[in-house]
């Protein structure tokens, strides 16, 4: 997605046009990059790859950084009962089998990052987390430690795994046994190597910038690493400026991405500080625009908003990411890159996705969610999309999982039951949304947003546009859909409607006589009045990730009618009563 020139657009993205324009969507990856990406693998396999891993072998680490986040502590408990838990699939250590794995694909991206060593290192001392570090490295290095293969030895994996390596040494490296301190240290200057070479071959987005985060990180702790360094920091600024808008988002529009981002750049800048070394402007500037642009998708609370596959990630967390990156920010209120809009009265937050979905090659789980919206008040969440498949626990089924990634699930118009970006088989997202049109205002009295999509254009003949508008004193969060013929021939008969407001759990609805209007009731807080005028007003069972990934029973508010051929537009309204 290249995005144009912007409209009048002023510094502080106050009264702002802009037109988003999704390049390259449509096809997934094309013939010839996936034929390229084979030959890649296949290379790996041949004895000149093999030669370029061979070299010195060292004999300790310049530097062992401090790791500045705390881990998952149910995951880090499961090592300690002998077991590998990641989003709900299990494994015992004992029966890994990683010279065949049974395991799904996101646990083998889990186990081959060695970002259980966190979890491990969160809950254990080291006398304890010692042994079942080495049991697990020793299974891994049999398995690959030699065999270079996907995907244990995507770039991607190989940076983020050098990162929890040099982070974690003393877990894996505080053996006695000199014969298997030595594989460890070689197996570490091999993936520098191997980085070397693959990490300028990896997608723009996050995989680029944690494969060239690796190779700096080996450049500084790798004895004899500075050229590599060097090297390795010219790549990862190029690797930020091809994988970030100017904004700070990052291409693949994902915020768990983005915090995967703000966390690999607090890591890296760790090992720096072991080295006593100045971070480069480069890095320093990015992390500070990324953690502005982290903070604008979130509520009042602090919490993740669920957008391109991200969960509800807490307020708490985002909190302890923040403080441990040292920026002091705001929320940006004005993604117009990156593609969200926050609209934040009194204790009122609105998040906007006004962007078409990113790109197939920097997006592994996109989502057909452009216009649609999240509310929150005070941070008690209020309107939500149902939540990310990438965040899901992989116990769920595909169906479900590709499920939410639709634009059901997500709090906006659907138009004759159709996605408004194909979702393919593959999982890949195909043609729909290519064009989006943004305007937005601030007055003394309101804030504005107007937004349109051409997703349905093509297929059913109408722009889909919406207005919504949030009161100064954010008790009114106010809305139009609008459904616009487009295209010279006139399209006969009507087409139906739906516009969905998917709840947070815990919200007691009651609906008034006349169908038009319901009450919200928030747990342990206000009630906030809902009312529409030219829909059918329902009330239906959803679905509601929470930050586990497990599926919580919640209601959507539903508005449904058809439009003629002259098009159809409606209104509804939030008022909070008291």
């Amino acid at each position: 997605m290249i995005p144009p020139q912007p409209i009048d657009e002023p510094r502080d993205g106050i009264d702002v046009g802009k037109r988003l324009v999704r390049q390259g969507g449509g096809t997934g990856l094309s013939l010839s990059e996936r034929i390229a990406e084979k030959l890649q693998r296949l290379a790996w396999r041949t004895p000149l790859h093999g030669l370029r891993l061979k070299g010195r072998h060292p004999l300790k680490l310049i530097a062992v950084a401090d790791d500045p986040f705390f881990g998952d502590v149910a995951r880090g408990q499961a090592l300690l009962r002998g077991e590998l838990m990641f989003r709900g699939e299990t494994v015992a250590v004992e029966r890994l089998g990683l010279d065949r794995p049974k395991f799904s694909a996101a646990f083998a991206e889990h186990l081959h990052s060695f970002a259980w060593l966190r979890d491990l290192s969160s809950v254990a001392p080291r006398v304890t987390a010692v042994p079942i570090a080495e049991t697990l490295m020793l299974q891994w290095l049999a398995a690959h430690g030699e065999r270079v293969s996907e995907p244990a030895w995507a770039a991607h994996l190989t940076g983020r795994r050098m990162l929890f390596w040099i982070a974690h040494a003393p877990l894996i490296l505080s053996s006695t046994d000199l014969v298997y301190r030595s594989r460890v240290l070689n197996t570490i200057a091999r993936a520098a190597r191997h980085l070397d070479g693959e990490a300028g071959k990896a997608p723009a987005g996050i995989r680029a910038i944690t494969a060239w985060a690796g190779v700096v990180a080996a450049g500084l702790v790798v004895p004899g690493g500075d050229p590599r360094r060097g090297f390795g920091e010219h790549g990862l600024a190029r690797a930020l400026a091809m994988g970030m808008f100017e904004d700070g988002g990052i291409v693949g529009r994902s915020p768990a991405e983005q915090l995967d981002a703000v966390m690999t750049l607090t890591a890296l800048r760790e090992i720096y500080a072991a080295r006593r070394l100045d971070v480069p402007e480069a890095q320093g500037l990015a992390l500070t625009r990324m953690v502005a642009a982290l903070l604008g998708v979130c509520h009042g609370e602090g919490g993740l908003a669920c957008w391109q596959g991200s969960g509800p990630v807490s307020g708490e967390r985002i909190a302890d990411v923040v403080a441990a990156t040292a920026v002091r920010t705001r929320p940006l209120r004005h993604a117009g890159d990156w593609g969200y809009q926050r609209l934040a009265a009194g204790r009122t937050v609105l998040i906007v996705d006004s962007a078409p979905p990113p790109i197939a090659p920097a997006s592994r789980e996109g989502c057909a969610s452009t216009l649609a919206f999240e509310l929150s008040d005070a941070g008690q969440r209020i309107v939500v999309n149902c939540g990310g498949a990438g965040a899901a626990l992989l116990t769920l089924s595909s169906e479900l999982r590709r499920a939410l990634r639709t634009t059901a699930a997500h709090s906006t118009l659907v138009l004759a039951d159709a996605n408004s970006t194909a979702i393919h088989a593959d999982g890949s997202l195909g043609k729909g949304v290519g064009v989006v049109d943004m305007h937005r205002q601030e007055s003394d009295a309101i804030s504005r947003i107007e937004v349109a999509h051409d997703g349905y254009a093509r297929r059913l003949g109408f722009q889909h546009r919406r207005v919504l508008t949030l009161s100064a004193d954010g008790r009114d969060v106010q809305g139009e859909d609008m459904l616009i013929p487009t295209g010279r021939r006139g399209r006969k008969g009507e087409t139906g409607f739906v516009a969905r407001f998917h709840l947070a759990p815990g919200i007691e609805i009651a609906p008034t006589a006349d169908g038009q209007a319901a009450f919200l009731r928030i747990p342990e807080g206000p009630v906030w009045q809902f009312r529409c005028k030219g829909a059918t007003l329902g009330v239906e069972e959803s679905l509601w990730l929470d930050d586990s990934g497990t599926p919580v029973a919640t209601f959507q508010l539903v508005l449904s009618g058809a439009t003629p051929a002259g098009g159809h537009d409606f209104s509804w309204r939030f008022h909070r009563a008291r």
